[in-house]
């Protein structure tokens, strides 16, 4: 028979021997693995609001029901400015007389896809030396660019196309900025870097567009008025029906009037602007896919770190329920455990997440790199996590039987 004066100091000796059985080391890479996924998380939380911020945009146009598409021409062919102007403008009428089809124009570039041509203008009139320089993107578009694009006329009329002369619409922007409104029709501009061309002779304004990408704020933009469709120059065609379903159509009856003309490069406008933002959304997706993995392996490491705590402490837990500690003390000690560490990484983390949001703050639009609602999210997500990966073995180490526990060890 064991004297019961043995018992206390088997106990105390007991108690000893597991209390130090803890593994801070383990919890440590935890934290690690917690702190990257929160940067991650984050990272990939402000591209996620970014985009949803740029579907928001008003872009100043619509680029629903708009097909766009090229058609086969020389260099050699621009030698001839009338002849190609008459071309393209003979090419133009039979598209609209297509049914199906509500307007077409010509551009060189497309309309918020990123392409940049900015230049220095003056006034053919003159202007003060104090005056800002008038800085200004040039659009070279034919006359139905604006009702194919539905960009709103505010003042004057829209662009037209004349032999003898050139005339130019300008966007609010650039009246507001350079030419005091309303006041910007009827004088003329010069580019610059191009003296060979004739002043332009402001007709109309209109509204502004974000010509040079969805994710840029409109600048002062010039539109030359110029329908000869160079090669590289687009064709833009607005449908009542789905574009691609006149690619077809369009393609057979161009075909008709230019028999020697290919018309290639058919997609819709939407879809442009869609691919012009591929490599940001490739990156989104990316880095949500390392996050979601860097959260998958936080929470099995944190899982598997108090499964293994549990068990080498089971003769502490033993003890202490013998002793007449609690069940749900002991799983709350546990789960203290694993929130604790996740808090500590969600800490370390944000450290982490803010340096890489500089990184990222090129790629976004209308949110800020310290956007306190992507923070609060995933401050949620990373607790929740490690509220479910540390349940579990809270719940096994409080349903421990003490005594066959300590009879077995």
């Amino acid at each position: 028979m064991v004297s019961g004066s043995l018992v206390p100091g088997s106990l105390v000796q007991v108690s000893r021997t597991q209390v130090s059985g803890r593994s801070p080391v383990h919890l440590l890479l935890v934290g690690v693995q917690v702190a990257l996924a929160v940067t991650l998380l984050v990272g990939a939380g402000l591209l996620v609001r970014s985009f949803r911020e740029l579907g928001r945009v008003a872009p100043g146009f619509d680029p629903a029901h708009v097909l766009t598409f090229h058609i086969s021409t020389t260099w050699g062919e621009t030698a001839d400015m009338k002849g190609l102007r008459q071309r393209t403008e003979r090419i133009l009428d039979f598209l609209r007389s297509v049914p199906g089809v509500e307007a077409a124009a010509t551009a060189i570039w497309l309309p918020g896809v990123p392409t940049q041509y900015q230049t220095e203008l003056k006034l053919a009139e003159g202007r003060a030396e104090t005056e800002p320089k008038i800085i200004a993107e040039i659009r070279p578009v034919s006359p139905g660019y604006f009702a194919t694009m539905r960009i709103p006329l505010i003042a004057g009329e829209q662009c037209r196309e004349e032999i003898d002369s050139t005339s130019v619409v300008v966007n609010r922007s650039l009246a507001n900025t350079y030419l005091g409104g309303s006041a910007a029709i009827g004088h003329r501009l010069q580019q610059l870097s191009r003296p060979d061309l004739p002043a332009g002779e402001i007709r109309g304004i209109v509204g502004d567009a974000r010509e040079l990408g969805i994710d840029r704020q409109p600048v002062p933009t010039v539109y030359w008025c110029y329908s000869a469709a160079e090669p590289g120059a687009f064709f833009l065609v607005r449908t009542r029906g789905e574009p691609m379903t006149m690619a077809g159509t369009l393609r057979r009856k161009i075909h008709e009037i230019e028999p020697r003309r290919s018309v290639f490069d058919i997609s819709p406008l939407e879809e442009r602007i869609s691919d012009a933002f591929a490599e940001n959304r490739l990156r989104t997706f990316l880095l949500a896919f390392f996050a979601m993995t860097a959260v998958s392996l936080a929470c099995i490491g944190l899982y598997g770190t108090l499964s293994y705590l549990v068990n080498v402490r089971r003769r502490e837990i033993g003890l202490r329920l013998a002793l007449g500690a609690l069940r749900g003390q002991i799983a709350t000690h546990f789960l203290a455990q694993g929130l604790g560490v996740s808090f500590l990484g969600c800490v370390v983390g944000f450290g982490l997440a803010a340096a890489f949001a500089r990184l990222l703050s090129g790629m976004l639009y209308g949110v800020s790199p310290s956007d306190a609602t992507t923070l609060a999210s995933v401050v949620l997500i990373v607790l929740g996590v490690g509220v479910i990966a540390s349940l579990l073995p809270a719940i096994r180490a409080a349903r421990l039987e003490p005594m066959p526990v300590l009879r077995d060890e």
